[in-house]
């Protein structure tokens, strides 16, 4: 992604750093939507959209039923909003 299409992507969209819990990981990144309304409710409004996946950007990906297995970073990942078991916003 160029430095250009980054700069739109951050003053056109709402980020907030979430986690993000399915059955077997859990996934710390940010999420973005658009500037259209409040940004209170991005996490209600991300979920409640009629898209099956979440892009999820600058995470990591933890897995839960291998817990010696490292954490690994990723710069894209897109999450399918039916696994998704807990999503909140991440205090770092």
């Amino acid at each position: 992604m160029e430095n250009k299409e980054i700069l739109e992507l951050s003053s056109s969209a709402w980020k907030e750093r979430v986690y993000i819990e399915t059955s077997e990981h859990i996934i710390k990144g940010d999420v973005f939507m658009p500037k259209i309304g409040k940004r209170s409710r991005l996490i209600s409004e991300i979920l409640n959209t009629s898209k099956n996946f979440i892009a999820v950007k600058n995470c990591t990906l933890e897995y839960k039923l291998q817990p010696t297995k490292p954490v690994e970073p990723h710069d894209f990942l897109e999450v399918n909003v039916l696994s998704i078991l807990i999503m909140r916003p991440l205090d770092d």
